[in-house]
């Protein structure tokens, strides 16, 4: 059993809605609502659910570039949300992300060696020729060639810029790496390159990935463990191979129909979610995914199921008061 490099626990993240000349705070936007986590040295966790349910501000809000409102989140055993500033900076160099936009992220103005190799200079790793060489390493091992160093993002693909994001990121040595829909914007062929390059990379050196999707398809390939999110919380979460052979919850279920099957005829029937999404304004009272569930009792519109071993299945976390 791998050791536990990351742990998060009762994770709050909420952002204040202002209105009026004064910009008085009328409510709360409740995008990360009392999430908890661990994920092994080495290993991948898969988070997946809706737009808008809050999978990247988890993975922003563990990096402190969104500030949290309540909750842990540990590298090792040192609590990143309590990090001074000296100490954050040498957590910088253990915990990166790789965006979702692979031109977005990149400043348009600075060149493939300088974008890559800025870290190196802030960190004062490397300078000058040391500072290009590792750039160089940095841009072959992603499957770039090291004569790009000089080129501007706006000369490369999109698959291109990400394998550029990518080498951004392995640049101080992780251990941690967020994947905030790494591969979403790109076309499948270069889905597929993108996956196998982080896979290669995760056994390289032994990474370890919060990989966040909405494609479970690709979460299915890449990931040890899934979480399944809905409006700010953990619905599901269990090895990847578990959750795929028998989700439980009946959102989980609703999102497995939809994945599309080379057979057809395989007599898999798509089930069709009715209503739309709650406001993370304002969340139905009780368990958030009530209103849309077909198993809903009274209950559920009071409490909420926290996360639980399900009667079900053996290592089954679901947060259901029907089949936990």
């Amino acid at each position: 059993m791998s050791e536990t490099l990351i742990k998060v626990e009762n994770l709050k993240t909420h952002f204040p809605v202002r209105k009026g000349l004064f910009s008085k705070i009328t409510g709360y936007v409740k995008a990360v609502d009392g999430v908890s986590f661990e994920i092994p040295q080495g290993k991948t966790l898969g988070l997946v659910g809706e737009s808008g349910c809050g999978k990247t501000t988890i993975g922003r809000t563990m990096l402190r570039l969104v500030p949290s409102t309540s909750g842990e989140v540990f590298y090792k055993d040192k609590n990143v949300l309590e990090a001074g500033s000296k100490e954050l900076t040498k957590l910088r160099r253990d915990m990166q992300i790789i965006f979702q936009d692979p031109y977005g992220s990149l400043n348009p103005r600075m060149t493939v060696g300088k974008i890559v190799g800025e870290a190196l200079s802030i960190h004062k790793i490397a300078k000058g020729e040391k500072r290009q060489e590792i750039v160089a390493e940095l841009l072959s091992r992603t499957g770039l060639s090291p004569d790009y160093i000089n080129r501007y993002p706006h000369e490369f693909s999109g698959g291109q810029r990400q394998r550029i994001g990518i080498a951004r990121a392995l640049a101080l040595n992780p251990n941690f790496i967020v994947c905030d829909e790494a591969v979403s914007a790109l076309d499948v062929s270069l889905q597929s390159q993108i996956i196998n390059l982080l896979m290669d990379l995760q056994d390289e050196f032994g990474l370890t990935y919060l990989f966040i999707a909405h494609d479970l398809a690709v979460v299915e390939h890449i990931s040890d463990i899934v979480a399944v999110m809905y409006l700010g919380r953990i619905v599901e979460i269990s090895s990847a191979d578990e959750l795929y052979k028998n989700p439980i919850h009946p959102y989980t279920k609703a999102l497995m129909s939809a994945i599309p099957r080379p057979e057809p005829s395989s007599g898999l029937k798509r089930i069709v979610l009715e209503g739309e999404v709650p406001s993370p304004i304002n969340p139905p009272s009780g368990c958030p995914f009530h209103p849309r569930c077909r198993y809903a009792e009274q209950r559920c519109a009071v409490e909420v199921q926290s996360l639980k071993n399900s009667r079900l299945s053996n290592g089954h976390k679901v947060a259901c008061w029907k089949f936990a």
